[in-house]
């Protein structure tokens, strides 16, 4: 299913065209217009509802259509039977995977993109980014730290190295344990 397809948009739609062309669909096929109308009637416009909602669901929110773009693009590349979303069939997500977590409804592609993706995909997590900069302080503050403990070192211990201070201090231990 083409979400495009289902509310009569082109791919360069903005938000509001999506939005106007939801509302009129969505009036012209609510289940609640077409209640007194026959079985079959009501069955395809609840279905077609239906797809009208996951559309606008997926193209209004800027992360899904992203990525609906992406699959959608790419599938058509390699198999142009493998463009289908939602209801479970097909290269992408069913319609249950949308409401917020980004699961996929099957597998396809090489091994080595979907593992390239997978990784793409945890490493610009919020979460991944968020560890990465606390990280990124933690190691920079040791950093400082490190440095202004050798700054301190070198303007109380002029002309004299570490090793050369713990050599003396030794020599003075035992010197003091001699007598």
């Amino acid at each position: 299913m083409d979400h495009y397809k289902v509310l009569g948009l082109p791919r360069s739609a903005s938000k509001e065209e999506i939005k106007e062309a939801f509302r009129k669909l969505a009036v012209k096929l609510h289940p609640d217009k077409h209640s007194h109308s026959p079985k079959a009637v009501r069955e395809s416009t609840t279905l077609r509802f239906k797809q009208v909602s996951e559309a606008y669901q997926v193209l209004i929110d800027d992360r899904k259509r992203a990525d609906y773009n992406f699959r959608s693009s790419r599938s058509h590349n390699y198999n142009a039977n493998t463009s289908n979303y939602g209801h479970g069939y097909g290269y992408g997500y069913s319609a249950t995977n949308y409401g917020g977590k980004y699961r996929r409804a099957s597998s396809g592609g090489s091994g080595a993109s979907s593992a390239f993706e997978n990784v793409l995909r945890y490493v610009t997590t919020r979460a991944f980014l968020l560890n990465l900069s606390v990280a990124g302080a933690f190691l920079g503050g040791m950093v400082v730290v490190n440095r202004g403990w050798d700054a301190l070192w070198k303007m109380h211990n002029a002309e004299k190295s570490f090793e050369e201070t713990m050599r003396s201090l030794e020599r003075s231990k035992a010197r003091k344990e001699k007598p």
